[in-house]
């Protein structure tokens, strides 16, 4: 499944890549630890791109702002799923396909942003995991959402 992805991108990682099967072997049957090795990779990467957006991705992102904001990209996934539909019925070329996706994805590579807090609602609010505002250096300007 990820064969084209590796040839286009040949310094791709991940775990399975990093270690040799007899180093891993001792990890597979804890789950824990896995997903361990997945934050450690994924927080060294040069550009992290999350496919699912749970709190491991949100405290990758938080932790890798923290760093120093490392590049993050953060997928619109409404609309590459509706890019994708136009590429695959041949409404789009793979030029128009290509070059909508990185227009769409330019102001998502996780910058400064000043978090949003709605007093007495904290489930609409935006997670402190992933932007610790607070946390961060002073001298960094932040934009407002």
């Amino acid at each position: 499944r990820m064969a084209s992805l590796a040839a286009s991108y040949p310094k791709l990682v991940r775990k399975e890549t990093l270690l040799n099967p007899e180093d891993l072997r001792f990890f597979q049957n804890h789950s824990s630890q896995m997903a361990a090795l997945d934050y450690l990779v994924s927080l060294e990467s040069d550009i992290f791109v999350p496919t699912y957006d749970g709190n491991m991705a949100k405290v990758v992102e938080g932790h890798r702002r923290y760093l120093g904001y490392k590049k993050t990209i953060l997928l619109d996934r409404r609309l590459l799923v509706d890019l994708i539909d136009k590429y695959t019925d041949g409404s789009l070329s793979w030029n128009e396909f290509s070059t909508a996706v990185k227009e769409a994805h330019a102001n998502r590579a996780g910058k400064p942003t000043k978090r949003l807090v709605i007093p007495d609602r904290p489930k609409e609010e935006d997670y402190f995991y992933s932007n610790p505002q607070e946390c961060l250096q002073p001298d960094e300007p932040l934009n407002s959402m």
